[in-house]
This record gives C-alpha cells, structure tokens and sequence, in this order.
C-alpha cells in the first residue's frame, strides 16, 4: 500500500471542516470520500467517478451485511412513524397526567414520559413537550425546566438502547470496521460493553431525577422560575401536538406493539439478546422481524379502533420507510469513508504520528470525547460525528491498544454532547418548541448541566482510560449526585444569609 502520509488525512479534515460550514453530513462525506478517490486514483476525475462508484458505492450497498442493516433502518423508520402518527404516545401520556398534582410530579411525569417515548428522539419533544406544557403553566414551573428534561430524554436516552435506530446506526458503523480490520468482535456485543462508558448521556439522564428531588436548579436555569406562560401561549403549545393527539387512540397503541416487539427478541434470541452475546447477524434478524410483527399489531389496532383507516395506515408507514433514506445514504458514505481510510492508511499515519509524540494511549478516549464534543456542538449533529469518527478511532484504538470499549463510549458521549445542547441541533431546536420557550433561552438555561456533565464525563474518561472497568463511570453517578446535594446545600446557606 502506497504511503500518502499527511495527505491520508485530508478528507477526514474535508469532513469535519464542511460539516461545521455547511451543516450537512450527507454533503461533508460525499466531498471527503470523493477528495480520496481521486488521490487514490492518480487525481484523474473521470476514473475517480467511476471507482467512487463500482468499488465504493455499490461494493457498500451490495454487501450482505450492509443491506441487512438498511433493510433493519427502513422497518425501524415505518414502526416509528405508525407510532407517532397513531395517538398513542399522546394518550398514554395524557392517562397519566391526572396524577400530577405538585411540581415534583410535574416534572418527574416528564421525564418518565420522555424515557417511554424512546424510540424516537423527535418524538420526545413534540409529543410529552405540549402534553406537559399545561401542568408545568398550572404548577408555576418555568417551559425553559420542561424544555431541558425533554432534550435530556431524547438522544441521550436514545444512543443508550441498541434495538431502535440510534444503535442500529452505530453498530453498523462498528461492525464495518471490525470486518476491515479483520477482527472476531461481535458488533452488538461491542455496543452493549461500551453503554457503561458512554458516560455524559448516562449522566444527562441521571441527573434530573437527582434535581428534581433536590429541588436544585443552577442559576441560569432558576432566573426563569416566575417566567410563566400566558394563556394564549398554552393553546399555541397545545397546538403543536395537534397531529399526534388522534381520536379514539389507546395507551395500547404504545406498549402492546413495544411488547411484541420484546416477545419476538426474546423467543428467537433468549436473554443473551441482553447481555451481548448474540452474533450480529442474528440481532438484525430478530429485530427487523419483530420491528415488522410490532408494526403489524399497531396497525390492526389503529384500524379496529377505527383511529384510521387501511389506506392511511400504509401510507404512514411507507412515509416512514421513506424517511430513512437519507439515513441509508450517510450509512453508505460513512462505510465507504471507513474503507477510504484503509486505502490511504489514515489510521497507519495517525498511529505513528500519536507514538513520535510519546502520547499515553489511555489518553485516547479523553481526546476524542472533547473533539467529538466540539464537532457535534459545532455542527449540531450526533450522526455525523459517529460517522466521521467511528471510521478513524476505532482502527486507532486497536493499534495503540487503547481500552476499546471505553472508546467508543467517548465517540458516542462527545457526540450526543452537541446533539443535547447545541443551537443548531434538531432535538434542541424541538425541544424548545415543544416546551414552548424560545431557543436561545432553553440553550443558555440548558448549557450549565450540559458543561456541569461534561466536565464529569471527561474526569471519568480520562481515569478509565487506565482502568477500563465498568465501575468506574458507574461511580461517576454516585459523585454526580454527591457534588449536586453539596451545591444544594451551599445554595441554600446563601439564600438564608
């Protein structure tokens, strides 16, 4: 393999350069993959076209197992749609709302309502946001509190489950690398040894019981407790949910299907299925099967509880199917990046170049959880970082013989950090609508957790890096909450003095 040094570099630098300006990953990668096509093919454009095309493109799309994952895609993108669009998620957060009665209760239903609507990072806010919004108004508890609840129960929730679309795409991702590097690792037991160290989403999720109980709020947060919603204000966010709040929709709709969805796993992979310890061809098997069986059982309840009818239904989900292309196009992309690297010897360079420095390679989830933190902040998206990163750290980790799994987690938590509070993201930018508030307030309420997370994210990342055991990040929790109870107590002294 011929050696392009520096130059091996350039379209990962292509990637994250037009990802930051152009906000587009779709674009970002396609431009990336192409700039090392044509260095591979002697900077000639035409053979360059040609060779992106047979030996890139296609190779990718006819593989077996890469068809597996996006056939698994487009039923998880039908199921997801059907649930939205059916009322369910909307009746079933509204049958439990009439036991919230205090604050505490008001935002403790939030949060449990945005951890059952997981299979859908949208969804989430659009869904739990607008039911939620009346009682945090009756209760005097700001839209900006409901707005930082319900973008800490979207993708940091989502990335932490690896039978929706979130782990499927990362494990996709995962699996194409350790077929290049010609590794016996299973890709969904890769994804389910690293949930522990994807530490800063497991931390979002954690501490908002923790404040809630606490009754502490950072002051960026507390300056908005009396900013209440108008009356006019509530119908508008009621509005919002209009399209998902449907006549004669049952709580069924939601765990009837997500049960069979349970059923199918376990009866056709037991309860290894939960533990990692299934091939990864036989997960995608089972999922899509019970993906398809669940969105079956939905649709024959929607129908005969005459919620829609036949023709509706179909095209709900076909819409859905549909919607996954987009997500099947920067799967493609990032699989051919993956291979782009191997090609020019990328991680070969950035190995020899982290071994001329004397770098400690214990040190390599720590950097990577704050490059990745600092892409997806800037660009707004999750995916995009896996799909730049995951290609590149992985074949890094198992050179330097960084702790694999650890770095993974770092991968995964510095991308959600963005996707959790950035600006630009789109779960941010829901959330704040679904709540109510408006943007620049959610974000600049929501920063300090976010900063306060990552800050403890790093810590952890750079002591497990040395010791990559799972009680480490699970300690982190523990220290988490340790730290919240002693502001709370020096909040308290000071509101007193």
């Amino acid at each position: 393999m011929e050696n392009y040094g520096f130059l091996s570099i350039l379209p990962i630098i292509v990637a994250i350069t037009m990802s930051i300006k152009t906000k587009n990953v779709i674009v970002s990668l396609f431009c990336s993959v192409f700039l090392g096509v044509l260095m591979l093919s002697g900077y000639n454009p035409i053979n360059a076209t040609q060779v992106l095309i047979t030996d890139y493109f296609v190779a990718q799309v006819t593989d077996s197992y890469n068809a597996g994952v996006i056939v698994l895609m487009i039923f998880i993108g039908g199921f997801i749609e059907l649930m939205l669009y059916s009322g369910g998620a909307y009746a079933f957060a509204t049958s439990a709302s009439k036991f919230i009665n205090s604050k505490k209760k008001a935002q403790m239903g939030a949060y449990l309502g945005g951890i059952i609507v997981f299979f859908s990072d949208l969804g989430t806010p659009l869904i739990v946001g607008p039911v939620f919004s009346a009682f945090f108004h009756k209760l005097k508890v700001s839209k900006e509190k409901l707005a930082y609840i319900l973008d800490s129960t979207s993708s940091p929730i989502c990335v932490l489950i690896p039978f929706i679309g979130w782990g499927v795409f990362v494990i996709g991702l995962l699996q194409k690398e350790f077929i290049n590097l010609s590794l016996d690792i299973s890709d969904y037991g890769a994804f389910v040894s690293s949930i522990p160290f994807n530490i800063y989403s497991i931390l979002s999720v954690t501490i908002i019981p923790a404040i809630i109980l606490l009754n502490f709020d950072f002051k960026a947060m507390k300056k908005y407790d009396f900013d209440l919603y108008t009356d006019e204000k509530v119908l508008e966010e009621e509005n919002i949910a209009s399209k998902y709040r449907v006549e004669n929709a049952k709580p069924s709709f939601i765990w009837l299907p997500i049960l069979v969805l349970l059923i199918t796993l376990f009866s056709m992979l037991g309860v290894d299925f939960l533990v990692g310890k299934v091939p990864g061809s036989a997960f995608r098997a089972a999922l899509s099967s019970g993906y398809l069986y669940a969105a079956f059982v939905l649709g024959l309840l929607i129908i005969i509880n005459k919620t829609k009818k036949f023709n509706e239904v179909f095209k709900i989900y076909l819409n859905g199917m549909l919607k996954m292309t987009e997500i099947a196009i920067i799967l493609i992309l990032a699989w051919s990046l993956g291979l782009l690297n191997k090609n020019l010897g990328t991680s070969v360079y950035i190995v020899n170049f982290v071994k001329a420095i004397n770098l400690n390679p214990s040190l390599l989830p720590a950097i990577i959880f704050i490059i990745g933190a600092l892409i997806s902040f800037a660009t707004g998206s999750s995916w995009g970082v896996f799909s730049i990163m995951i290609p590149l750290v992985i074949p890094m980790a198992i050179a330097l013989d960084a702790p694999l799994y650890v770095t993974i987690g770092a991968v995964l938590s510095g991308g959600v950090f963005g996707d959790h509070c950035s600006p630009i993201s789109a779960t941010t930018i829901l959330s704040s609508a679904g709540a109510g508030c408006t943007l620049i307030d959610h974000v600049k309420s929501q920063l300090p957790y976010a900063i306060f997370n990552a800050s403890f994210a790093l810590i952890i990342f750079i002591v497990s890096g040395f010791m990559s055991h799972p009680i480490v990040p699970m300690s982190g929790i523990i220290i988490q909450i340790l730290v919240l109870m002693m502001l709370k107590l020096r909040q308290t002294k000071m509101e007193k003095a």
